[in-house]
């Protein structure tokens, strides 16, 4: 009979995942016995930077990526970025060495105690078979649940001497799972929103997950409807300089509130408006506007405070919403005026200078919190796709996301902007790009301190914050140590050169970004 690993091999051919994140450990190694020259070992140096690039691996190219883990000590190294595989909703079949059966009523060493209990809540199901012939079966039913929406990461259990067991073979299996809504709820909502005066649309990860720009813009132009970001979307949804495009909404009710007021009929699509970060109270919307939410997670739709519902795949219910439509008479909305680009170094005036330098069709994967709005405002998004950045607020995501994407769309410039706090959390990622000899140019934001932190400081009253003060870090050095060139850029002039440089260059760079 064919063995396990044999089976399972073959199984991850058949599903296009021939590519294995992982950092390896003991009782993994038999699983890559006689390691297949048509598969590949992706090395990470510790095991959240793993998780992560499986993580924008896997969004990259919508198939569930394979992490393979060490036992407990692996597993727990990785929840962190575990947490935001869940909540970006990234297909993952994780993967986890366990020691030997016979030997695991002793407590052997680098055994895992219940395994399957450890990585929830934030994964979807997990498993530790039992028995070693239903490893392959476990894999299986793994991916197809981490590839049902809502998307999310699986974890399978097995003992390392399981994988040179006979194994029983798994049948393949066409997986249909996009929900086209109910349509009598979308024909409701579609005569609503031919009714309203002022209607918003408001628009969260899940319409890049499914597909939905083309249909997102289709049903703002036939509706004539001013468009919103849903706070802390992970995505980028809709063109940023579009002429319905009103912004990013902030993350609290009354910032919520006083951004809708002028709205009468707010559709949510693709994730939760009411996704808040700091405590006000009041309504949740404003008086006299009503909603509807309509995404493919169960959970946001019944965590929704107000308004009616709908599960759907976020691209079919735009669609049909569009096609529902009328010529309408609205007036176009007014729009926000930007203001001009800065002069002076800053975080603003690096944002507006990669906006003008970037290549056509570069993708930013972006963890830098205390220049959010700067890059929201001067670095817009306009083409699908382009935009990844953690779901779960969670630190040391974006560098190694970056390589992962990096790797699953060979050929395309990728920009890893980054803080200078956020950077130290991953910041093995760059050995893993320099292997792989990806294009990806790390852009680090230099301010010497968390600066999140002493924002937050001030919003909550603090006249002084405590361990936020980064200074000593020396990033040129650091690339340089894992293999990857970098240059500091500490004047405009000097900005402008090394970011040309950075993008013009074939494998990974990094260039520090010093800002007052």
């Amino acid at each position: 009979m064919d063995t396990v690993r044999d089976i399972t091999i073959a199984l991850l051919r058949s599903l296009g995942m021939t590519r294995i994140f992982g950092n390896p450990g003991s009782t993994e190694l038999p699983m890559f016995r006689d390691f297949p020259a048509d598969f590949e070992y992706i090395l990470g140096l510790q095991e959240a930077t793993v998780l992560a690039m499986a993580d924008g691996y896997a969004q990259a190219t919508r198939n569930a990526a394979l992490v393979s883990l060490h036992s407990s000590a692996g597993v727990g190294h990785a929840l962190g970025n575990l947490f935001t595989a869940y909540k970006n909703q990234a297909p993952l079949v994780v993967i986890a060495g366990q020691q030997a059966r016979s030997i695991l009523p002793f407590e052997p060493f680098l055994h895992a105690d219940r395994p399957t209990e450890f990585p929830r809540p934030f994964v979807k199901w997990a498993c530790e078979p039992a028995r070693a012939a239903d490893v392959p079966q476990a894999i299986a039913r793994a991916y197809r649940i981490a590839m049902t929406p809502p998307f999310g990461p699986c974890f399978v259990s097995v003992p390392v001497d399981d994988w040179d067991r006979p194994g029983e073979p798994v049948a393949p299996r066409v997986l249909a799972t996009r929900n086209p809504g109910d349509r009598t709820a979308l024909d409701q909502l579609a005569g609503q929103l031919r009714a309203a005066k002022r209607p918003a649309l408001v628009l969260g990860a899940g319409v890049a997950r499914d597909q939905g720009w083309e249909a997102a813009v289709v049903l703002a132009e036939v509706q004539r409807a001013s468009v919103y970001v849903a706070p802390f979307a992970s995505r980028n949804v809709f063109p940023e300089r579009h002429p319905l495009f009103g912004g990013f909404l902030k993350a609290s009710r009354s910032d919520i509130v006083s951004q809708l007021a002028h709205h009468d009929l707010v559709v949510i699509v693709g994730g939760p408006l009411n996704l808040y970060h700091t405590e006000t109270g009041g309504p949740h919307l404003p008086p006299g506007t009503s909603s509807w939410i309509i995404d493919d997670n169960p959970a946001v739709l019944s965590w929704a405070p107000s308004g009616n519902a709908i599960l759907a795949d976020s691209r079919m219910a735009l669609t049909h919403l569009a096609g529902a439509g009328c010529d309408v008479r609205r007036p176009m909305p007014d729009m926000p005026k930007r203001s001009p680009p800065p002069r002076a170094m800053s975080d603003r005036l690096a944002m507006a200078r990669i906006a003008a330098l970037r290549p056509a069709g570069t993708i930013v994967v972006e963890e830098a919190p205390s220049s959010r709005s700067a890059m929201q405002e001067l670095l817009p998004m306009l083409v699908p796709d382009s935009f990844y950045t953690t779901a779960s607020g969670g630190l040391g995501y974006a560098l190694p996301a970056a390589a992962g994407i990096a790797l699953a769309r060979r050929g395309e410039r990728v920009i890893a902007l980054l803080g200078d706090g956020s950077a130290m959390y991953s910041i093995q990622a760059l050995f893993s790009a320099a292997r792989a000899a990806v294009p990806l140019s790390v852009l680090v934001i230099v301010n010497r301190r968390y600066e999140a932190l002493e924002q937050f400081g001030r919003h909550f009253g603090l006249s002084e914050v405590e361990g936020t003060d980064l200074s000593g870090l020396d990033f040129c050095a650091i690339a340089r140590g894992h293999g990857v060139a970098a240059r500091r850029a500490e004047t405009p002039d000097e900005l402008d050169a090394m970011l040309a440089w950075s993008f013009g260059e074939a494998g990974p760079t990094l260039v520090e970004i010093i800002v007052p």
